[in-house]
Protein backbone atom coordinates (compact mmCIF):
# COMPACT_ATOMS: atom_id res chain seq x y z
CA UNK A 1 0.00 0.00 0.00
CA UNK A 2 1.27 3.43 -0.63
CA UNK A 3 1.27 5.76 2.33
CA UNK A 4 0.04 9.96 1.35
CA UNK A 5 0.07 12.72 3.83
CA UNK A 6 -3.44 14.67 3.79
CA UNK A 7 -3.20 17.97 5.90
CA UNK A 8 -6.95 18.75 7.18
CA UNK A 9 -5.93 22.70 6.98
CA UNK A 10 -3.60 23.67 4.12
CA UNK A 11 -2.96 27.24 6.06
CA UNK A 12 -2.50 27.45 9.64
CA UNK A 13 -5.45 27.87 11.85
CA UNK A 14 -5.60 30.50 14.14
CA UNK A 15 -6.13 30.19 17.40
CA UNK A 16 -7.22 33.44 19.61
CA UNK A 17 -5.35 32.21 22.50
CA UNK A 18 -2.74 35.31 22.90
CA UNK A 19 -2.21 35.64 19.51
CA UNK A 20 -0.69 32.34 18.72
CA UNK A 21 -0.80 30.11 15.75
CA UNK A 22 -1.14 26.56 16.43
CA UNK A 23 0.34 23.87 14.13
CA UNK A 24 -2.17 21.41 12.57
CA UNK A 25 -0.85 17.82 13.23
CA UNK A 26 -0.48 16.04 9.54
CA UNK A 27 -2.91 13.34 9.37
CA UNK A 28 -1.87 9.96 8.00
CA UNK A 29 -4.31 7.88 5.61
CA UNK A 30 -3.40 4.80 3.82
CA UNK A 31 -4.91 4.90 0.00
CA UNK A 32 -6.88 1.98 -0.70
CA UNK A 33 -4.78 0.09 -3.84
CA UNK A 34 -7.67 -0.07 -6.83
CA UNK A 35 -7.81 -3.56 -8.68
CA UNK A 36 -8.80 -2.44 -12.17
CA UNK A 37 -8.68 -5.89 -13.54
CA UNK A 38 -5.86 -6.95 -16.17
CA UNK A 39 -5.28 -6.93 -19.78
CA UNK A 40 -3.83 -9.97 -21.53
CA UNK A 41 -3.42 -11.21 -25.30
CA UNK A 42 -1.03 -12.20 -27.66
CA UNK A 43 0.62 -10.84 -30.68
CA UNK A 44 1.38 -13.28 -33.20
CA UNK A 45 3.32 -12.99 -36.69
CA UNK A 46 3.49 -15.79 -38.80
CA UNK A 47 5.06 -17.17 -42.16
CA UNK A 48 4.80 -20.25 -43.71
CA UNK A 49 6.27 -21.46 -46.88
CA UNK A 50 4.95 -25.12 -48.31
CA UNK A 51 6.35 -26.47 -51.73
CA UNK A 52 4.75 -29.45 -53.35
CA UNK A 53 5.80 -32.10 -55.67
CA UNK A 54 4.70 -34.80 -57.48
CA UNK A 55 1.02 -35.01 -58.12
CA UNK A 56 0.95 -30.95 -57.65
CA UNK A 57 3.90 -28.82 -58.56
CA UNK A 58 3.53 -25.80 -56.72
CA UNK A 59 5.16 -23.23 -54.10
CA UNK A 60 2.81 -21.45 -51.82
CA UNK A 61 3.57 -19.21 -49.00
CA UNK A 62 1.72 -16.41 -46.36
CA UNK A 63 2.74 -13.55 -44.06
CA UNK A 64 -0.18 -12.20 -41.93
CA UNK A 65 -0.08 -10.81 -37.82
CA UNK A 66 -2.68 -11.24 -35.67
CA UNK A 67 -3.52 -12.60 -32.16
CA UNK A 68 -5.93 -11.15 -29.62
CA UNK A 69 -6.17 -8.62 -26.86
CA UNK A 70 -8.47 -8.81 -23.83
CA UNK A 71 -9.88 -7.70 -20.64
CA UNK A 72 -10.73 -9.73 -17.37
CA UNK A 73 -12.41 -7.88 -14.55
CA UNK A 74 -11.55 -8.02 -10.75
CA UNK A 75 -12.88 -10.63 -8.77
CA UNK A 76 -16.02 -9.47 -7.25
CA UNK A 77 -17.13 -12.05 -4.29
CA UNK A 78 -16.12 -14.58 -7.09
CA UNK A 79 -17.77 -13.13 -10.17
CA UNK A 80 -15.22 -12.19 -13.01
CA UNK A 81 -15.97 -11.32 -16.25
CA UNK A 82 -13.39 -11.43 -19.91
CA UNK A 83 -13.81 -10.22 -22.97
CA UNK A 84 -11.16 -10.97 -26.17
CA UNK A 85 -11.44 -9.47 -29.76
CA UNK A 86 -9.26 -11.72 -32.04
CA UNK A 87 -8.01 -11.00 -35.69
CA UNK A 88 -5.86 -11.73 -38.70
CA UNK A 89 -4.19 -9.44 -41.15
CA UNK A 90 -2.36 -11.28 -43.93
CA UNK A 91 -0.31 -9.46 -46.26
CA UNK A 92 0.00 -9.20 -50.32
CA UNK A 93 3.54 -10.97 -51.02
CA UNK A 94 2.68 -12.17 -54.11
CA UNK A 95 1.65 -10.91 -57.56
CA UNK A 96 -1.58 -11.67 -57.55
CA UNK A 97 -3.66 -10.65 -54.33
CA UNK A 98 -4.78 -13.20 -51.75
CA UNK A 99 -7.98 -12.89 -51.94
CA UNK A 100 -7.96 -13.59 -55.45
CA UNK A 101 -10.40 -17.09 -54.96
CA UNK A 102 -8.23 -19.84 -55.87
CA UNK A 103 -4.97 -18.15 -55.55
CA UNK A 104 -2.54 -20.63 -56.01
CA UNK A 105 0.35 -18.78 -54.46
CA UNK A 106 -0.85 -18.03 -51.09
CA UNK A 107 -1.17 -20.36 -48.24
CA UNK A 108 -4.66 -20.22 -46.77
CA UNK A 109 -4.36 -21.21 -43.38
CA UNK A 110 -3.72 -17.68 -41.94
CA UNK A 111 -6.88 -16.48 -43.66
CA UNK A 112 -10.09 -16.37 -42.87
CA UNK A 113 -13.12 -17.98 -45.59
CA UNK A 114 -12.39 -16.68 -48.94
CA UNK A 115 -8.71 -15.37 -47.88
CA UNK A 116 -10.12 -12.59 -45.81
CA UNK A 117 -9.08 -10.96 -43.22
CA UNK A 118 -11.33 -10.70 -40.32
CA UNK A 119 -11.82 -9.60 -36.38
CA UNK A 120 -14.28 -10.90 -33.78
CA UNK A 121 -15.19 -11.19 -30.33
CA UNK A 122 -13.96 -14.01 -29.69
CA UNK A 123 -14.52 -14.67 -25.62
CA UNK A 124 -16.83 -12.96 -24.17
CA UNK A 125 -17.48 -15.53 -21.07
CA UNK A 126 -19.08 -14.63 -17.08
CA UNK A 127 -16.67 -17.07 -14.53
CA UNK A 128 -17.80 -17.65 -10.91
CA UNK A 129 -15.50 -19.20 -8.19
CA UNK A 130 -16.87 -20.46 -5.08
CA UNK A 131 -14.99 -23.12 -2.96
CA UNK A 132 -14.17 -25.75 -5.10
CA UNK A 133 -16.38 -24.99 -7.97
CA UNK A 134 -15.95 -23.10 -10.95
CA UNK A 135 -18.41 -22.16 -13.28
CA UNK A 136 -17.84 -20.75 -16.88
CA UNK A 137 -20.42 -19.34 -19.48
CA UNK A 138 -20.25 -17.53 -22.59
CA UNK A 139 -17.05 -17.62 -25.91
CA UNK A 140 -14.22 -19.45 -24.86
CA UNK A 141 -11.55 -21.53 -25.43
CA UNK A 142 -11.49 -24.87 -24.81
CA UNK A 143 -8.71 -27.61 -25.03
CA UNK A 144 -10.36 -30.88 -24.41
CA UNK A 145 -8.97 -34.66 -26.30
CA UNK A 146 -12.18 -34.22 -28.83
CA UNK A 147 -13.16 -30.63 -28.65
CA UNK A 148 -10.37 -28.28 -28.40
CA UNK A 149 -8.49 -25.07 -30.10
CA UNK A 150 -6.18 -27.28 -32.33
CA UNK A 151 -3.98 -23.47 -32.31
CA UNK A 152 -1.51 -24.46 -35.04
CA UNK A 153 -2.16 -21.18 -37.68
CA UNK A 154 -2.93 -17.83 -36.63
CA UNK A 155 -6.13 -18.28 -34.74
CA UNK A 156 -7.57 -21.03 -32.63
CA UNK A 157 -11.37 -22.71 -32.64
CA UNK A 158 -12.95 -21.22 -29.88
CA UNK A 159 -16.36 -22.01 -28.91
CA UNK A 160 -19.56 -21.40 -26.90
CA UNK A 161 -20.09 -23.11 -24.06
CA UNK A 162 -20.78 -24.13 -20.14
CA UNK A 163 -18.14 -25.70 -18.38
CA UNK A 164 -18.40 -26.40 -14.70
CA UNK A 165 -15.53 -27.88 -12.91
CA UNK A 166 -15.34 -29.61 -9.22
CA UNK A 167 -12.34 -30.77 -7.06
CA UNK A 168 -14.06 -31.56 -3.79
CA UNK A 169 -12.82 -35.06 -4.31
CA UNK A 170 -9.00 -35.51 -3.36
CA UNK A 171 -6.99 -35.75 -6.07
CA UNK A 172 -9.65 -35.54 -8.83
CA UNK A 173 -10.55 -33.25 -11.16
CA UNK A 174 -14.60 -33.66 -11.99
CA UNK A 175 -15.93 -31.55 -15.36
CA UNK A 176 -19.45 -31.37 -16.98
CA UNK A 177 -19.89 -29.27 -20.13
CA UNK A 178 -22.31 -28.26 -22.64
CA UNK A 179 -21.01 -26.92 -25.91
CA UNK A 180 -23.36 -25.51 -28.00
CA UNK A 181 -21.30 -23.51 -31.13
CA UNK A 182 -18.07 -23.26 -32.84
CA UNK A 183 -16.40 -20.76 -34.99
CA UNK A 184 -13.56 -22.93 -36.90
CA UNK A 185 -9.75 -21.24 -36.38
CA UNK A 186 -7.83 -20.28 -39.62
CA UNK A 187 -5.98 -23.65 -39.79
CA UNK A 188 -9.54 -25.32 -41.28
CA UNK A 189 -9.20 -23.84 -44.49
CA UNK A 190 -6.63 -26.37 -44.80
CA UNK A 191 -9.23 -29.07 -45.15
CA UNK A 192 -12.08 -27.22 -47.13
CA UNK A 193 -15.32 -29.15 -45.61
CA UNK A 194 -14.02 -32.33 -47.14
CA UNK A 195 -13.99 -35.44 -46.06
CA UNK A 196 -10.29 -35.67 -45.12
CA UNK A 197 -11.07 -33.00 -42.43
CA UNK A 198 -13.55 -35.10 -40.59
CA UNK A 199 -10.56 -37.49 -39.29
CA UNK A 200 -8.33 -34.66 -38.94
CA UNK A 201 -10.13 -32.32 -36.44
CA UNK A 202 -12.31 -30.50 -38.96
CA UNK A 203 -16.18 -31.00 -40.49
CA UNK A 204 -17.98 -31.29 -43.46
CA UNK A 205 -19.54 -27.34 -42.18
CA UNK A 206 -16.86 -26.39 -41.52
CA UNK A 207 -16.73 -23.44 -43.84
CA UNK A 208 -20.31 -22.36 -42.46
CA UNK A 209 -18.18 -21.61 -39.17
CA UNK A 210 -14.73 -19.57 -40.71
CA UNK A 211 -14.18 -15.82 -40.20
CA UNK A 212 -15.72 -15.33 -36.41
CA UNK A 213 -19.29 -17.29 -37.33
CA UNK A 214 -20.27 -18.97 -34.60
CA UNK A 215 -22.36 -22.17 -35.78
CA UNK A 216 -24.43 -24.78 -34.20
CA UNK A 217 -22.39 -28.06 -33.08
CA UNK A 218 -24.08 -30.09 -35.68
CA UNK A 219 -23.65 -28.33 -38.74
CA UNK A 220 -20.13 -27.56 -38.24
CA UNK A 221 -19.64 -31.37 -37.88
CA UNK A 222 -21.90 -32.41 -40.89
CA UNK A 223 -22.61 -29.19 -43.19
CA UNK A 224 -26.21 -28.06 -44.20
CA UNK A 225 -26.37 -29.50 -47.75
CA UNK A 226 -26.06 -33.15 -49.06
CA UNK A 227 -23.93 -34.51 -52.05
CA UNK A 228 -26.82 -32.66 -54.02
CA UNK A 229 -26.37 -29.47 -52.71
CA UNK A 230 -30.07 -29.70 -51.06
CA UNK A 231 -30.81 -28.44 -47.91
CA UNK A 232 -30.15 -30.37 -45.04
CA UNK A 233 -30.98 -29.68 -40.95
CA UNK A 234 -27.84 -31.10 -39.25
CA UNK A 235 -28.62 -28.61 -36.04
CA UNK A 236 -28.50 -30.89 -33.04
CA UNK A 237 -28.65 -29.82 -29.32
CA UNK A 238 -24.76 -29.49 -29.31
CA UNK A 239 -22.22 -32.03 -27.20
CA UNK A 240 -21.79 -32.73 -23.87
CA UNK A 241 -18.64 -33.42 -21.92
CA UNK A 242 -18.14 -35.22 -19.03
CA UNK A 243 -14.82 -36.32 -17.20
CA UNK A 244 -12.83 -37.56 -14.43
CA UNK A 245 -9.55 -36.96 -13.78
CA UNK A 246 -7.64 -38.42 -11.49
CA UNK A 247 -3.72 -37.99 -9.64
CA UNK A 248 -4.35 -39.62 -6.25
CA UNK A 249 -0.98 -41.90 -6.95
CA UNK A 250 2.56 -40.47 -7.14
CA UNK A 251 3.27 -40.48 -10.59
CA UNK A 252 -0.07 -41.61 -12.27
CA UNK A 253 -2.82 -39.47 -14.03
CA UNK A 254 -6.02 -41.35 -15.25
CA UNK A 255 -8.64 -39.61 -17.33
CA UNK A 256 -12.19 -40.36 -18.69
CA UNK A 257 -13.65 -38.35 -21.35
CA UNK A 258 -16.97 -39.03 -22.19
CA UNK A 259 -18.73 -36.84 -25.40
CA UNK A 260 -22.42 -37.15 -26.35
CA UNK A 261 -22.74 -35.13 -29.07
CA UNK A 262 -26.53 -35.21 -29.44
CA UNK A 263 -27.78 -37.49 -32.54
CA UNK A 264 -24.28 -37.95 -33.86
CA UNK A 265 -22.42 -40.44 -31.95
CA UNK A 266 -21.43 -40.89 -28.44
CA UNK A 267 -17.58 -40.74 -28.21
CA UNK A 268 -15.50 -42.30 -25.12
CA UNK A 269 -11.70 -40.99 -24.66
CA UNK A 270 -9.42 -42.98 -21.88
CA UNK A 271 -5.83 -42.36 -21.07
CA UNK A 272 -3.29 -43.19 -18.72
CA UNK A 273 -0.21 -41.70 -17.64
CA UNK A 274 2.46 -43.36 -15.36
CA UNK A 275 6.16 -42.41 -14.49
CA UNK A 276 8.61 -44.09 -12.90
CA UNK A 277 11.65 -42.63 -11.48
CA UNK A 278 14.41 -44.85 -12.01
CA UNK A 279 17.02 -42.15 -9.95
CA UNK A 280 17.31 -38.46 -9.77
CA UNK A 281 18.04 -37.82 -13.10
CA UNK A 282 16.06 -40.65 -15.14
CA UNK A 283 12.39 -41.19 -15.72
CA UNK A 284 10.72 -43.56 -17.75
CA UNK A 285 7.26 -43.07 -18.55
CA UNK A 286 4.11 -45.06 -19.72
CA UNK A 287 1.52 -43.37 -21.69
CA UNK A 288 -1.91 -45.49 -23.27
CA UNK A 289 -5.14 -43.75 -24.98
CA UNK A 290 -8.48 -45.35 -25.98
CA UNK A 291 -11.12 -43.66 -28.04
CA UNK A 292 -14.60 -44.97 -28.85
CA UNK A 293 -17.32 -44.15 -31.05
CA UNK A 294 -20.84 -45.53 -31.30
CA UNK A 295 -23.81 -43.36 -33.35
CA UNK A 296 -27.05 -42.37 -31.30
CA UNK A 297 -30.26 -40.85 -31.30
CA UNK A 298 -30.77 -39.59 -34.84
CA UNK A 299 -27.73 -41.11 -36.09
CA UNK A 300 -27.49 -38.10 -38.99
CA UNK A 301 -23.72 -38.92 -39.66
CA UNK A 302 -25.27 -42.71 -40.30
CA UNK A 303 -24.08 -46.18 -38.46
CA UNK A 304 -20.69 -45.37 -36.37
CA UNK A 305 -18.62 -47.94 -34.84
CA UNK A 306 -14.94 -47.51 -34.09
CA UNK A 307 -11.85 -48.24 -32.43
CA UNK A 308 -8.89 -46.76 -31.39
CA UNK A 309 -5.63 -47.92 -29.23
CA UNK A 310 -2.39 -46.31 -28.73
CA UNK A 311 0.61 -46.86 -26.82
CA UNK A 312 3.75 -44.87 -25.98
CA UNK A 313 6.72 -45.64 -23.93
CA UNK A 314 9.11 -42.08 -23.16
CA UNK A 315 12.87 -42.03 -21.49
CA UNK A 316 13.87 -38.92 -19.54
CA UNK A 317 16.86 -37.72 -18.74
CA UNK A 318 17.70 -34.42 -17.72
CA UNK A 319 16.80 -32.28 -20.44
CA UNK A 320 17.32 -34.98 -23.06
CA UNK A 321 13.71 -37.11 -23.95
CA UNK A 322 12.56 -39.94 -26.51
CA UNK A 323 9.81 -41.32 -27.15
CA UNK A 324 8.02 -44.09 -29.27
CA UNK A 325 4.33 -44.28 -29.92
CA UNK A 326 2.19 -46.66 -31.82
CA UNK A 327 -1.25 -47.05 -32.53
CA UNK A 328 -4.33 -48.86 -34.46
CA UNK A 329 -8.05 -48.31 -35.90
CA UNK A 330 -10.01 -50.79 -36.27
CA UNK A 331 -12.52 -51.14 -39.36
CA UNK A 332 -16.36 -51.14 -39.34
CA UNK A 333 -19.20 -52.84 -41.62
CA UNK A 334 -20.43 -49.36 -40.63
CA UNK A 335 -21.33 -46.15 -43.09
CA UNK A 336 -18.05 -44.47 -41.30
CA UNK A 337 -16.10 -47.41 -42.08
CA UNK A 338 -14.25 -47.55 -38.37
CA UNK A 339 -12.81 -44.24 -38.92
CA UNK A 340 -12.70 -41.92 -35.90
CA UNK A 341 -14.45 -38.97 -36.30
CA UNK A 342 -12.98 -35.82 -35.06
CA UNK A 343 -14.81 -32.58 -36.06
CA UNK A 344 -14.49 -29.93 -33.64
CA UNK A 345 -11.12 -29.64 -32.85
CA UNK A 346 -9.64 -32.30 -30.99
CA UNK A 347 -6.24 -34.08 -31.95
CA UNK A 348 -5.03 -35.53 -28.82
CA UNK A 349 -3.22 -38.91 -31.07
CA UNK A 350 0.20 -39.86 -29.95
CA UNK A 351 0.74 -41.07 -33.16
CA UNK A 352 -0.07 -37.73 -35.51
CA UNK A 353 2.33 -35.96 -37.50
CA UNK A 354 2.52 -31.93 -37.69
CA UNK A 355 0.48 -32.48 -41.11
CA UNK A 356 -0.47 -35.93 -41.39
CA UNK A 357 -3.24 -37.12 -39.29
CA UNK A 358 -3.91 -40.27 -41.29
CA UNK A 359 -3.62 -42.07 -38.05
CA UNK A 360 -7.85 -42.05 -37.48
CA UNK A 361 -8.69 -43.74 -40.59
CA UNK A 362 -9.67 -47.21 -40.54
CA UNK A 363 -7.29 -50.34 -40.33
CA UNK A 364 -4.66 -47.99 -40.46
CA UNK A 365 -1.25 -48.80 -37.89
CA UNK A 366 0.75 -45.96 -37.20
CA UNK A 367 4.38 -45.70 -35.32
CA UNK A 368 6.11 -42.65 -34.75
CA UNK A 369 9.74 -42.00 -32.81
CA UNK A 370 10.88 -38.78 -31.15
CA UNK A 371 13.24 -36.54 -29.36
CA UNK A 372 13.15 -33.46 -27.21
CA UNK A 373 16.14 -31.30 -26.15
CA UNK A 374 15.01 -28.91 -23.22
CA UNK A 375 17.60 -26.30 -22.52
CA UNK A 376 15.45 -24.55 -19.76
CA UNK A 377 18.22 -22.39 -18.99
CA UNK A 378 18.95 -21.01 -21.98
CA UNK A 379 15.11 -20.47 -23.25
CA UNK A 380 15.42 -23.33 -26.13
CA UNK A 381 13.18 -26.74 -26.93
CA UNK A 382 14.55 -28.70 -30.06
CA UNK A 383 12.09 -31.85 -31.46
CA UNK A 384 12.62 -33.61 -34.25
CA UNK A 385 10.22 -36.85 -35.35
CA UNK A 386 9.47 -39.29 -37.31
CA UNK A 387 6.22 -40.95 -38.27
CA UNK A 388 4.98 -43.46 -40.53
CA UNK A 389 1.15 -44.61 -41.50
CA UNK A 390 0.82 -48.07 -43.04
CA UNK A 391 -3.10 -46.89 -44.28
CA UNK A 392 -6.26 -49.58 -45.11
CA UNK A 393 -8.42 -49.39 -48.03
CA UNK A 394 -11.64 -48.38 -45.45
CA UNK A 395 -10.36 -44.90 -45.25
CA UNK A 396 -11.48 -41.88 -46.10
CA UNK A 397 -9.58 -39.82 -48.05
CA UNK A 398 -9.24 -42.27 -50.84
CA UNK A 399 -11.38 -45.08 -50.43
CA UNK A 400 -10.75 -48.47 -51.47
CA UNK A 401 -6.89 -47.48 -51.95
CA UNK A 402 -4.20 -48.51 -49.55
CA UNK A 403 -0.83 -47.21 -49.03
CA UNK A 404 2.07 -45.87 -46.75
CA UNK A 405 2.49 -42.22 -46.30
CA UNK A 406 5.13 -40.71 -43.49
CA UNK A 407 6.31 -37.92 -42.02
CA UNK A 408 9.69 -35.98 -40.27
CA UNK A 409 9.90 -32.71 -39.46
CA UNK A 410 11.81 -30.70 -36.58
CA UNK A 411 10.67 -27.72 -34.30
CA UNK A 412 12.56 -25.51 -32.75
CA UNK A 413 11.87 -22.57 -30.09
CA UNK A 414 13.49 -20.17 -28.04
CA UNK A 415 11.96 -17.71 -25.32
CA UNK A 416 14.23 -14.51 -25.33
CA UNK A 417 15.57 -14.23 -21.71
CA UNK A 418 15.56 -10.14 -21.95
CA UNK A 419 11.78 -10.09 -23.45
CA UNK A 420 9.16 -11.73 -20.91
CA UNK A 421 6.38 -13.00 -22.89
CA UNK A 422 8.29 -13.01 -26.47
CA UNK A 423 9.67 -16.14 -28.19
CA UNK A 424 10.82 -17.30 -31.77
CA UNK A 425 9.88 -20.53 -33.18
CA UNK A 426 11.16 -22.30 -35.91
CA UNK A 427 8.95 -25.81 -37.69
CA UNK A 428 9.49 -27.81 -40.53
CA UNK A 429 7.71 -31.17 -41.75
CA UNK A 430 8.49 -33.25 -44.71
CA UNK A 431 5.18 -35.49 -45.58
CA UNK A 432 5.85 -38.49 -48.23
CA UNK A 433 3.20 -39.98 -50.12
CA UNK A 434 0.56 -37.87 -48.00
CA UNK A 435 -1.69 -38.58 -50.83
CA UNK A 436 0.34 -41.50 -52.91
CA UNK A 437 2.08 -39.49 -54.96
CA UNK A 438 1.79 -36.05 -53.39
CA UNK A 439 4.85 -34.72 -51.18
CA UNK A 440 5.76 -31.32 -50.04
CA UNK A 441 8.27 -29.61 -47.80
CA UNK A 442 7.02 -26.66 -45.61
CA UNK A 443 8.43 -24.20 -43.47
CA UNK A 444 7.14 -22.16 -40.82
CA UNK A 445 8.35 -18.91 -38.58
CA UNK A 446 6.67 -17.88 -36.44
CA UNK A 447 6.69 -14.69 -33.59
CA UNK A 448 4.43 -15.14 -30.44
CA UNK A 449 4.18 -11.87 -27.74
CA UNK A 450 1.93 -12.89 -25.13
CA UNK A 451 1.10 -10.54 -21.93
Amino acid sequence: MTRTVLLSLIASTMIMAGGDIAAVEPVVVDEVEKDWGEIFGQSRTFYIDRTYSGLVNNNRSSLATGGYIGYKSPDFSGFTVAVAAYGTYGFDIHNEDADVIGSASYDPSLYGRDFENYAFIGQAYLNYKFSNTNIKAGRMRLDTPLAGADDARMLPNLFEALVVSNTDIENTTLIAAHVFRETVGTFGNIYGGGALGLTSGYGLGMNEALSGDFVNMGTVALGSADADGNFVDNETDGVTALAAVYTGIEGLKLQAWDYIAWDILNAVYLAGDYTIAVNESAKVKLSAQYINEQDIGGAFAGSVDTNYVAGKITGIYDDFSAYAALSTTGDSDTDTGGNVITPWGGMPAYTQGMVTRHQFFANTDTWKVAAVYNLKEYGVKAVAYYAEFDIGEGNIYVPDNAWTASESGWDVTYKVASVDGLSLRARANYPRDFKEGLDWDEYRFIVNYNF
